[in-house]
């Protein structure tokens, strides 16, 4: 199930996509923390989930995020 994730953060992605901040996302996947870095190229919706786009063409689904440069915004299950 997909969980929103808070204005607070969507904010921060934004503004990191606008002034093409360098960014290190790390989410998990399968159960795996995986790190990812580059710009974020864009985010999009795709079936009612929220994903940013890197400009490695990574997609990451933004509930799965645990921190954003550094930031913490989700806790580890």
């Amino acid at each position: 199930m997909y969980t929103p994730i808070s204005c607070e953060f969507f904010d921060q992605l934004n503004v990191a996509m606008q002034r093409k901040i360098p960014s290190t996302v790390i989410y998990l996947k399968n159960d795996e923390k995986i790190t990812a870095k580059g710009l974020i190229k864009t985010m999009s919706v795709i079936d009612g989930i929220e994903y940013l786009v890197l400009n490695t063409n990574e997609q990451i689904k933004l509930d799965t995020v645990l921190t954003f440069n550094g930031r913490r915004y989700k806790e580890e299950e």
